[in-house]
């Protein structure tokens, strides 16, 4: 009877065992289904993937360890020829100045924007108006400050308004292209100063013709050439453009239709010092007065025939770069200040107000609450911009003049010039595209860590 009871028990455990086993064998199928389903659904996208991030960068690795002709195996040559190649030294060094500047002063930027645009009524035209440039490819933005840029008032918008604003403070030359005509009484090279070739009393006159102004580069106000009588303490004369309509008249003589140069400054000089000094009159005239009884040299100074202020070589070897941020930062600064807007309105307003109502100031709340409780999203923007302006090539490779284009690489643009633009050098391109790379990992895994900081 007992080995019938034990048998019994025996079985029923069993049964009982193999109930509590089926559960748990039917969740691991489940698992199993679902890995194999999540499996296919991710295979596409792991295999793409692959064939557009992996297999490049194993590809460009490998390349980088061969000549320019991808024959001959030469290890860490390439590497070692980044470090010997003083353009490519140079494309590092503008990178560096992109980390350190563009990103900062975007986030700087972004956050002053972010923290404006709460106080103002039309908040969401203001972010609008801002993130407008982010629609625009670089392509597009590049073209536009190539354009903003150029040296030529006349097409550059920045340099209308900078020589704008230095003309109205400062008077710009009379006739710059004017010029003496030769054998005619005035010596001198061009662009000034012109002076009599003998010397001139007091009491006496002369007159002094000039050649290479335009008939549109004469004032409006300008009359009929006509000297001024002389005093006796005074030199008289006349200035005038010495060129009558359809090449008619005289050399050294006025002649009917040819008329005086107005504005035109005249000095009378001895022993080296001016002694007296005018501007002509609209009919050209000028009386030079005050004299002491002697020889002096009439001269018309070198401010008369100065090149007008053409404005700032914005695309020149010194600025180049700066104005290539300049063009970054205005595509960019919508993006921050977006990024930043979002955060800023996720303080809690109550921390707000208590600060106000303990007595405050809102640059003290600024300064203690609001950008200490933005400090994860500044890091992320940071970050993120950093990643941005290491791969920056579009705007360096657009703007930059040819002249200046090494003045301005950063280590992309260097990479495309090296492998494709000339230098048929597809080993030191793929090395550099190698050291791109590993700067921008570090930055993207740092980014990615504190994105998983903050979901969690």
């Amino acid at each position: 009877m007992a080995d019938t009871m034990t048998a019994r028990d025996r079985a029923r455990d069993r049964a009982r065992a193999g109930a509590a086993r089926a559960p748990a064998d039917g969740r691991r199928l489940a698992r199993r289904r679902k890995r194999r389903l999540a499996v296919v659904f991710v295979l596409p996208a792991l295999l793409l993937l692959g064939a557009l991030v992996v297999y490049p960068v194993l590809f460009s690795f490998g390349r980088s360890l061969f000549d320019a002709d991808g024959d001959r195996f030469v290890g860490a040559g390439n590497y070692v020829a980044i470090v010997q190649d003083p353009a490519t030294l140079k494309a590092i060094r503008n990178s560096a100045i992109w980390v350190v500047v563009a990103p900062t002063l975007l986030t700087g930027l972004g956050l002053m924007l972010a923290v404006l645009t709460e106080k103002v009524r039309w908040a969401t035209a203001f972010k609008l108006v801002l993130f407008l440039p982010m629609a625009v490819s670089f392509l597009a933005a590049g073209i536009i400050f190539r354009l903003a840029y150029e040296q030529d008032p006349d097409r550059g918008v920045l340099n209308a308004a900078v020589v704008g604003v230095h003309d109205s403070f400062g008077d710009a030359a009379a006739y710059p292209t004017a010029r003496a005509r030769e054998g005619q009484g005035l010596t001198g090279s061009a662009g000034g100063p012109y002076n009599t070739e003998g010397t001139v009393r007091p009491g006496r006159s002369v007159s002094l013709g000039l050649i290479g102004v335009a008939p549109d580069a004469v004032p409006a106000a300008a009359k009929a050439a006509a000297a001024a009588a002389p005093a006796t303490d005074g030199i008289g004369g006349v200035v005038y453009l010495d060129f009558a309509p359809g090449g008619a008249g005289v050399p050294g003589r006025i002649d009917a239709g040819e008329n005086g140069l107005p504005g035109m400054t005249v000095e009378a000089v001895r022993d080296g010092r001016v002694a007296a000094s005018t501007v002509s009159a609209d009919d050209g005239s000028f009386r030079l007065t005050g004299l002491a009884d002697g020889d002096y040299t009439v001269r018309l100074p070198a401010a008369n025939f100065a090149a007008p202020y053409q404005g700032v070589n914005w695309l020149g070897p010194a600025l180049v770069t700066p104005a290539i941020i300049g063009a970054y930062l205005w595509v960019w600064t919508g993006f921050a200040m977006v990024l930043i807007g979002a955060g800023l309105a996720a303080i809690p307003r109550d921390a707000l107000e208590a600060a106000r109502m303990d007595g405050a100031s809102e640059g003290q709340i600024f300064r203690k609450i609001t950008v200490p409780l933005l400090s994860p999203v500044l890091t992320v923007v940071f970050v993120t911009l950093v990643i941005n302006v290491m791969k920056v090539f579009d705007l360096v490779y657009i703007i930059a003049p040819g002249p200046v284009q090494e003045e301005a690489n950063v280590l992309a643009t260097r990479m495309w010039l090296v492998s494709f633009g000339g230098g048929n050098d597809q080993g030191l391109g793929s090395a550099l595209s190698v050291v791109l790379l590993l700067l921008v990992v570090p930055a993207m895994v740092f980014n990615i860590r504190r994105f998983r900081r903050s979901g969690a």
